[in-house]
C-alpha cells in the first residue's frame, strides 16, 4: 500500500512518514517548497517527496494519483507560512484532499482528529467536526482517529511544562484525567489502520493506556528526575476568560484547547488496545525519554 502523508513537515506527520519507513511500506510526503530544514530528515529515512500545498486543489490531484491511502495530520494552526490559516487548511484544504483522494481513486483515507471530550467552540476544533462529517459522506473507506492530547506537546515546554528546569504549569485543578498520548503511538496506529479490518469506515477515540492528572504527571516526572517540581497553577477561569476574549481564530481555537485539557480528557482504551496491535506509551515512559536527553 502506497500511502500520501499530508503534513509531513509537521512533528506528527514526520513522525507517521518514519513509521510506515520503518515498516518497509512504500511512503510519500506532500511538502512546499522552503521547508529544507524538515525535508532532509523525511529524505534521509526513505520517504518520496512529493510537492503540493493543501491551498492548491490541482497539486492535491496530482499528489493522489497512483497512492492507494492517504493519512493526513495537517493543521494551520501553528503556521507562519503566507495564505495558510484555519479556513484555508483546516476546512478548505482537507475537502480538497478527500476531493483528489475520491477523484484519484485512493482506497483509504485515515484523518487525524480530536478526541470526542474537546468540545469548547474554537475554529480549529470546529473544522475537524465539519472534516470528521465530509469524510463520513465522502464514499471513501475511512479511519478517523481522534487523538487525546500529545505528550510532546503538552507535557513540554511550549505550554509551561519546563521539564530540564523542574518547573510546571499546572492548568485548571490539575486533578481532571487525561489520556496523554505519544506522537510515536499515534503513528503507529494510522499506520496499523491502513489494512487492519476493524478500522474500515471508523472513528477511533485513540489515547494514551490509562488516564492520568497533571498532578500525577508531575509527580512522575519528580520520580524519573530525582527532582521536585515548582509549579504554578492557572485557573480554568483564566482559561475561559482568555478564550471568550479571543478575537483571531487561531487565539480563539488554542484557547478553546486549554480549556478542555484543563477540563480532562478520559479515554476508555481497554477494548481498542485489545483490538489493534499497538503498543501504548506511559507517561513515565516518555519522562524517561525526555530527561535523558537533557
Amino acid at each position: 500500500m502506497s500511502a500520501l502523508v499530508v503534513g509531513a513537515t509537521g512533528s506528527l506527520g514526520s513522525t507517521v512518514c518514519k513509521e510506515l519507513a520503518t515498516q518497509g511500506k512504500p511512503v510519500a510526503g506532500l511538502v512546499r517548497g522552503g521547508n529544507d530544514g524538515k525535508v532532509a530528515p523525511l529524505r534521509d529515512a526513505g520517504v518520496e517527496l512529493v510537492e503540493g500545498d493543501l491551498k492548491d486543489p490541482t497539486s492535491l490531484q496530482r499528489a493522489c494519483q497512483g497512492r492507494t491511502a492517504v493519512i493526513s495530520t495537517a493543521s494551520a494552526s501553528l503556521s507562519r507560512q503566507a495564505g495558510d490559516n484555519i479556513q484555508s487548511v483546516d476546512l478548505d484544504g482537507q475537502k480538497s484532499l478527500i476531493d483528489a483522494a475520491t477523484s484519484a481513486g485512493v482506497a483509504k483515507f485515515v484523518y487525524i482528529s480530536f478526541s470526542s471530550n474537546m468540545t469548547t467552540d474554537g475554529p480549529v476544533t470546529a473544522a475537524k467536526r465539519e472534516v470528521e462529517q465530509y469524510l463520513t459522506a465522502s464514499g471513501l473507506d475511512y479511519t478517523i482517529l481522534r487523538c487525546g492530547f500529545l505528550m510532546e506537546v503538552m507535557v513540554a515546554p511550549i505550554v509551561g511544562f519546563d521539564y530540564t528546569n523542574a518547573k510546571a504549569v499546572v492548568y485548571g485543578t490539575g486533578d481532571a484525567p487525561l489520556s496523554l498520548v505519544s506522537m510515536d503511538d499515534v503513528a503507529r496506529m494510522a499506520a496499523v489502520s491502513l489494512d487492519h479490518p476493524q478500522a474500515s469506515n471508523a472513528v477511533i477515540e485513540f489515547g494514551g493506556p490509562a488516564p492520568v492528572t497533571l498532578h500525577e504527571v508531575v509527580a512522575t516526572f519528580e520520580e524519573v528526575s530525582g527532582r521536585p517540581f515548582e509549579m504554578q497553577h492557572v485557573p480554568e477561569e483564566t482559561l475561559v476568560a482568555a478564550w471568550e476574549g479571543s478575537t483571531d481564530p487561531v487565539s480563539k481555537s488554542i484557547n478553546a484547547i486549554m480549556v478542555d485539557f484543563a477540563r480532562g480528557d478520559a479515554i476508555e482504551m481497554e477494548q481498542t488496545l485489545a483490538t489493534f496491535p499497538v503498543q501504548s506509551s506511559t507517561v513515565a515512559q516518555y519522562a524517561a525519554k525526555v530527561l535523558a536527553t537533557h
